[in-house]
């Protein structure tokens, strides 16, 4: 197995960003925008278009999820809590995970040489509606990454990026922690009516 330079950075970068996610550390932000350039250049190397462009999203959204951890959403709010995902926010992520899905299929198998153009669909899919729910810190967030991870291990596999994979295994145990982590912080605060769970 031969590591590139950037798919060895992206495993670093990558990691470090996961494991201060799950310690709930605003340092996430900007080590997880280093770990999607490297991903990009590593992603478009394989052929892996939807997940190159999905790091650019990746980056306007850690702008955005940096904002809304250290300023709580809103002028002197303080820094955001972790909640439980609301029926309307999940209407919302489901809808566009399906719809971004179908789309992107589409898409990839029209304009690129992707050779898994639905699994690429599903898992950005996946890590778009997953990342929005961690800018919001959202505890069910971690349901998704979860989600995406069973998918992007064994694809990335298949596409021959092993230490990614790899790395993909590390991130699904860094979910669980981070899962944990976050329903503790949650503790017993009484839920809003409108929260549901997964």
């Amino acid at each position: 197995m031969s590591l590139t330079w950037t798919e060895t950075l992206g495993f670093v970068t990558g990691a470090l960003c996961v494991w201060l996610v799950a310690r709930r550390h605003v340092a996430n932000w900007p080590v997880g925008i280093a770990n999607n350039l490297f991903f990009i250049v590593l992603f478009l190397q394989a052929g892996l278009y939807a997940d190159a462009g999905l790091q650019v999203v990746f980056i306007a959204l850690a702008g955005y999820g940096w904002w809304t951890w250290t300023h709580g959403g809103g002028p002197g709010s303080g820094t955001l809590p972790v909640r439980r995902t609301t029926r309307t926010e999940w209407l919302g992520l489901l809808t566009a995970g399906a719809v971004g899905t179908v789309a992107l299929t589409f898409l990839l198998a029209a304009a690129t040489d992707s050779t898994v153009p639905f699994w690429d669909a599903l898992t950005t899919a996946l890590s778009l509606t997953a990342t929005y729910g961690q800018c919001e810190k959202l505890l069910e967030s971690w349901w998704l990454w979860i989600a995406a991870d069973v998918i992007y291990i064994p694809l990335y596999a298949y596409k021959e990026l092993y230490a990614t994979s790899l790395l993909y295994v590390g991130f699904l145990a860094l979910c669980l922690i981070g899962l944990r982590g976050w329903r503790r912080e949650l503790g017993f605060r009484p839920r809003r009516l409108d929260e549901v769970t997964v």
